[in-house]
């Protein structure tokens, strides 16, 4: 059902809809999505378009009018209203000055359900390495407690965080976890946490509970997996991080640089599972 919802988001959904592509009763559909969700089919639909929509807002030159009849609302009226309940401010105020915001963040029900712990996979057969240069720049982070990886940060912080950031402008494109060096941690926090990365000039909204801090300008080695099946991300993880456990950056005329931040993005199977590891020259 929410891969339907992500197919068909630009169009009236209905939880006929939904029971024809669960295979289920229309009772049961919706009772099952309400149970595994904690929401609503519609208020999800909901939460996503306007999301959706908040993006648009951000970086498009585009009329009110038009993101709110693409949302599924009839006027724009009844889409700030809708706006503003779920983001805490008026649509137009947000495409003239955007801050961070909450996105809704619609993680899959089929992957959530365990986290494979332990689990396998062969050798990745691929791994396509490229130089990447990082200028100076912010980066605006939050903090867990003693989390060295994604699973005890989720514990910690909360899921929510990858939704804010995600509403704000990075200057990589979208938002990074980061595996900061002692320089760059507070005692008492973790190793492990998630940020976004913005020019050094940057005078926007800091969200409460977060932290700035500094980094160089660095070169980077980017590693990037093959594509792989959105289920199977812990071994897609798995299969690269081995494979850059066994190169040597030597070959390539540089060594690892432990003082600048190991950078991981957002597992996506269409694209591969990415890092970038820190280096110098030798």
């Amino acid at each position: 059902m929410q891969e339907y919802i992500e197919e068909h988001l630009g169009e009236n959904i209905t939880i006929g809809d939904l029971a024809r592509c669960s295979l289920y009763s229309p009772w049961y559909s919706y009772r099952i999505f309400v149970r595994l969700l904690q929401m609503t089919p519609a208020a999800y639909i909901r939460k996503l378009r306007l999301s959706r929509s908040a993006l648009r807002l951000r970086d498009d030159k585009v009329k009110i009018l038009t993101v709110a009849l693409d949302a599924g609302y009839e006027s724009v009226d009844g889409y700030q209203r809708a706006f503003k309940r779920e983001f805490g401010c008026n649509p137009y105020e947000y495409a003239v000055s955007p801050r961070p915001i909450y996105l809704f963040q619609p993680y899959g029900v089929k992957y959530k359900q365990h986290r494979k712990d332990g689990a396998t996979m062969g050798e990745v057969k691929h791994v396509f390495i490229r130089e990447v240069e990082k200028p100076e720049r912010k980066a605006i982070i939050k903090r867990g407690k003693k989390a060295k990886g994604y699973w005890e940060y989720c514990e910690e912080v909360g899921c929510d965080v990858w939704g804010l950031l995600r509403s704000m402008k990075s200057i990589s494109g979208e938002p990074v976890c980061l595996f900061l060096p002692p320089k760059y941690m507070v005692p008492g926090t973790s190793e492990y946490v998630q940020g976004v990365e913005v020019p050094m000039d940057y005078a926007g909204e800091i969200p409460a509970g977060f932290d700035v801090i500094e980094l160089p300008a660095c070169s980077y080695l980017m590693f990037q997996g093959e594509p792989f099946a959105e289920a199977d991300y812990v071994e897609a993880i798995q299969q690269l991080s081995g494979a850059i456990e066994r190169y040597h950056p030597e070959a390539a005329g540089y060594r690892w640089d432990t003082e600048n931040p190991r950078i991981q993005l957002e597992p996506i199977g269409s694209r591969g599972y990415i890092e970038l590891h820190a280096v110098r020259k030798i």
